[in-house]
């Protein structure tokens, strides 16, 4: 895998209110839930996706990024 060209780090924005923070991505497994920092609301991957990224981030998680698809 080429790090150097994979982002690790993706703004998750909150579909319920909106809030947005950068997290850095786990490169070994797919994240499937994630608790909003402001409103407590729990996410999960939108119909499709393969994480919480994928649906939600600015950068698809890195398996996705370097095309060899995901969890």
């Amino acid at each position: 895998m080429d790090y150097e060209r994979i982002l690790l780090n993706s703004t998750i924005t909150c579909p319920k209110c909106s809030f947005k923070k950068e997290e850095e991505m786990p490169t070994t497994a797919c994240q499937f839930f994630y608790e909003c920092n402001n409103c407590k609301a729990l996410l999960k991957p939108k119909e499709g996706d393969c994480c919480v990224f994928c649906s939600y981030g600015t950068v698809a998680c890195p398996p996705i990024q370097e095309g060899s698809g995901c969890c």
